[in-house]
């Protein structure tokens, strides 16, 4: 075996040294939240996914993209608004990658881009708007800025998910002024609700006095009503014994009269019981001679060979 010239073996290991050089810058790891452009040549090859990937030596480079949501700060600006006020206003911009491929060759800084379309559409936005209108419509402003936005980078390969708006600061002068107006709505709330309420206060006081008096009137006409019914029934009680009383004195009276009619004048009769008749009519035996009270015992004499008894 001959021996192997020193110069020799240098440039074997040499060209080995290079060739693991040329390995190793061929070998590219992409992350799992990043995609990978391979350019060869300068020209978009293809996408290469997580993970660890080898390109071509010399003619391939890779291109990584994060395809995470990131957020985008736009700087304060000064706005006027329609009514000629001048307010600081910023915002923050949340948008993700959906294309690698358009978002690389499509736009060259896509973060300068939106945040200079965020800018104009914001003075486009408040500039059409009142400062009460600016202050209490954030949503409003967020909503159209975000749809702004999203129309324009859908080219880009860009979807922008959220727009906030983070501050609008008027002048001090307008934010004491409006501090003030503040301070005086409130205390004319306060006013109106001390008064509704000393109001209804009153309301419920009458409606309760008017409660009393209505139970009040309602207790005495029952008791009136009470009362009367007692009364005519006491007076129905009255006249049913009165009645009762004057139609046995009626009948007793009658069956006198119809004796009186059908004896004889001087005829004797007898009355049963112990002349219990002519106390009940009011006669003594001055007035009615022919009554003849009967005693155990006593036999009338015949009249004519007639017995009134029989």
């Amino acid at each position: 075996m001959a021996h192997t010239p020193p110069a020799m073996v240098f440039l074997i290991i040499f060209a080995a040294f290079i060739l693991l050089i040329i390995l190793a810058r061929s070998a590219r790891i992409v992350k799992q939240s990043e995609k990978g452009l391979i350019l060869r040549l300068g020209k978009y090859h293809a996408t290469a996914g997580s993970g660890l990937n080898f390109l071509a030596p010399l003619i391939d480079e890779i291109v990584k993209v994060d395809m995470r949501e990131q957020v985008i700060t736009v700087e304060p600006q000064k706005v006027i608004t329609r009514d000629n006020v001048s307010v600081v206003v910023d915002a923050v911009i949340f948008y993700r990658v959906v294309d690698p491929v358009r978002a690389v060759f499509e736009v060259q800084n896509f973060a300068l881009a939106a945040t200079t379309l965020a800018q104009t559409n914001l003075r486009n936005l408040i500039g059409d708007k009142a400062l009460d209108e600016t202050l209490t419509a954030r949503d409003a402003i967020n909503t159209s800025l975000r749809a702004v936005l999203d129309e324009a980078t859908n080219t880009w390969g860009v979807k922008v998910t959220r727009v906030e708006v983070q501050k609008i600061d008027p002048p001090v002068d307008i934010t004491e002024a409006m501090s003030r107006q503040m301070k005086a709505e409130r205390d004319k709330r306060a006013s109106i609700l001390e008064s509704e309420g000393v109001r209804q206060s009153e309301i419920l006081r009458a409606e309760g006095l008017k409660q009393a008096e209505i139970l009040k009137a309602e207790g005495d006409a029952q008791a009136k009503l009470l009362r009367a019914e007692a009364e005519a029934k006491a007076i129905e009680m009255v006249s049913t014994a009165a009645e009762k009383f004057f139609q046995e004195r009626a009948a007793l009276s009658k069956q006198l009269d119809v004796l009186r009619e059908v004896l004889p004048q001087n005829s004797k009769f007898i009355i049963p019981g112990n002349a219990d008749l002519v106390t009940v009519l009011g006669l003594d035996h001055g007035t009615a001679p022919n009554l003849i009270p009967l005693k155990r015992g006593y036999e009338p004499p015949p009249v004519g060979g007639l017995h009134p008894k029989g």
